[in-house]
């Protein structure tokens, strides 16, 4: 992070989903963010430690290690500055929810999620670590302000 205020974001994407982890690398470059794909949590845990996103944007339905315990393992790291936690998955029960939120996953969107909703929530993201004033016409009904969990 401690960036210069036109860069984006550095998104970590972790979704084992080969087609699926590619396209949302391909809508956050058009977005103008700097994104690294992780297929599985070992493997998300180990970039994070080499390479601290500002985002890291995780799929809960992992095999081997589920997004719920990469979270656990992610924020369990010293971090100089911890990344925003974003779940964007297909699990969007309200205890699905709950668990998210226990494990320090930040903001939990069910997929598919809407592109506009994911645009503005990073770009409010990146306002504040950049601290940029916010738009308030991007955000307009788009974002609830402090919202831990959003569902689209």
């Amino acid at each position: 992070m401690g960036r210069d205020d036109t860069r984006g974001l550095d998104i970590l994407v972790v979704e084992d989903g080969v087609d699926c982890a590619e396209s949302m690398a391909i809508l956050l470059r058009l977005y103008g963010h700097q994104v690294e794909i992780a297929g599985s949590g070992p493997a998300a845990i180990e970039h994070a430690i080499a390479h601290p996103p500002d985002v890291v944007l995780l799929d809960i339905g992992l095999p081997v290690m589920d997004g719920y315990r990469v979270a656990k393992r992610l924020n369990d790291l010293h971090w100089r500055k911890r990344p925003l936690i974003v779940a964007i998955t297909g699990f969007g029960g309200e205890a699905d929810r709950h668990r998210a939120a226990e494990c320090g996953i930040d903001m939990h969107l069910t997929k598919p999620a809407d592109p506009e909703l994911l645009r503005a929530l990073l770009e409010r993201f990146r306002r504040a670590v950049t601290f940029e004033p916010a738009d308030e016409a991007l955000l307009e009904n788009q974002v609830p302000t402090g919202a831990l969990n959003v569902q689209v």
